[in-house]
């Protein structure tokens, strides 16, 4: 409806110059796209996600877009095919077979932005602090910050030989932090593996978790290097935000992602207000591997945990050709206010009016 729609169109506009005034240029896929296209380098999660339909003029599966991100990642790859860094930014509907959530909804206005071309940890903490900031102007307040990473499960995944079927599986119940199910899932394997996947729920909090781990899981290749990124950009995020911790456990984007990953909460939201982390892998399947992180948030969900936003609304003008009054709406306009002229024929709207006292229109 009309207050919320210009809400959100604002937010909208708000973020995206935000964006700008970073260096990051907008882009705009298209809504539906030939499958294959849409799919490539994102995992089977996504695939299910995907309303699919088929092409009258070529008789080919078309898809609508579940998320924009792979999309904006095979422009950099095979569209703008740059050699540095490249930063862009979008936002626009996505649609899901199934919400992601009991409170959300099918159609999430996505907005992002993501760095294409840096492997270091400097563009992971750009692009999380630039959430940070699009938050703040949206006036979401009470933040919690919560950092993961995909590596670390990965690295126990490869020394355990395990094969797709029961890393899939254990995929799932590691997102649920269901204990007896990882028990029971990963009974025949090692004792070592198994004693790494039963841990992994349990490192949750604050830097004490990277301790635990380092101590654990130290014989696993690779994670010493991963929890010594999250300590990292923590060090340096914890000059943003105060209230952040770590969740080794938290694999949301698995197929997706390949490295840090990462999600932000707020008051009176029971899921995640931005989440985001780094994809280095998607960018393959177009042809051109590139490193890149980046992140996104869904407009109508902030919008719905934002205070009442207060209209100032609109000032009616009459129907008339009067060179003084035409100026008067044009200069009332141009402050950025609402001005509409009234019809002939309807009687005169309540509220606030042009009315000419004294030898000139004003407002009463």
């Amino acid at each position: 409806m009309p207050p919320d729609a210009h809400r959100i169109e604002a937010m909208r506009r708000q973020v995206l110059d935000l964006f700008r005034g970073h260096g990051y240029d907008l882009v705009m896929p298209p809504l539906i796209e030939y499958v294959e296209s849409l799919r490539s380098g994102t995992g089977s999660d996504m695939d299910l996600r995907t309303f699919k339909l088929v092409d009258q003029m070529s008789g080919r599966l078309l898809g609508l877009r579940a998320d924009i991100t792979p999309q904006v990642a095979r422009i950099d790859a095979q569209l703008l095919n740059r050699q540095g860094v490249a930063r862009l930014c979008y936002a626009g509907s996505v649609l899901h077979t199934l919400p992601l959530g009991l409170t959300r909804t099918r159609e999430p206005l996505q907005i992002g932005a993501d760095i294409y071309g840096h492997a270091g940890i400097e563009s992971d903490i750009e692009i999380q602090k630039l959430m940070l900031d699009a938050l703040s102007l949206l006036g979401v307040r009470k933040l919690h910050f919560d950092l993961g990473h995909v590596g670390v499960f990965r690295s126990i995944a490869r020394v355990s030989g395990m094969d797709a079927d029961l890393e899939s599986e254990l995929f799932q119940v590691l997102q649920a932090k269901d204990l007896p199910g990882i028990a029971e899932l990963s009974s025949h394997l090692d004792a070592k593996v198994r004693d790494a996947l039963c841990l992994l729920p349990e490192l949750y909090g604050g830097m004490e978790v990277l301790q635990r781990a380092r101590e654990a899981l130290a014989g696993f290749p690779g994670v010493l290097e991963a929890l010594a990124e999250l300590e990292a950009v923590a060090v340096e995020l914890a000059k943003s935000i105060s209230d952040l911790s770590f969740d080794l456990a938290e694999l949301r984007g698995y197929h997706y992602h390949s490295g840090m990953v990462f999600a932000v909460y707020a008051e009176n939201c029971p899921n995640a207000v931005a989440l985001g982390g780094r994809y280095d892998e998607v960018g393959r399947a177009f042809g051109r591997a590139r490193p890149a992180t980046g992140f996104s948030m869904d407009l109508r969900e902030i919008a719905q945990i934002l205070p009442p936003s207060q209209d100032e609304g609109c000032i009616f003008a009459p129907h008339s050709k009067d060179p003084a009054l035409l100026e008067e709406i044009a200069r009332l306009r141009g402050q950025g206010k609402r001005v509409a002229v009234e019809l002939p024929g309807h009687e005169p709207e309540a509220g606030t009016r042009l009315a000419f006292r004294g030898g000139k229109w004003i407002a009463e």
